[in-house]
């Protein structure tokens, strides 16, 4: 049998990297609200068939 060999590396814990998860979650939701939006404008104008 084969053996494979662990490289890891460590990561470090620093500000940058919760800033940047909070960045990607703003665009995110940003994102999802715009298409919410877009969606509930769509059907309260009566849109027929977009949605099939």
């Amino acid at each position: 049998m084969s053996k494979a060999a662990r490289i890891s590396t460590p990561v470090p814990a620093s500000s940058s990297s919760r800033t940047s998860d909070g960045v990607q979650f703003v665009s995110t939701a940003l994102f999802a609200g715009i298409g919410l939006l877009i969606s509930l404008v769509a059907i309260l104008c009566g849109v027929q068939g977009a949605w099939y």
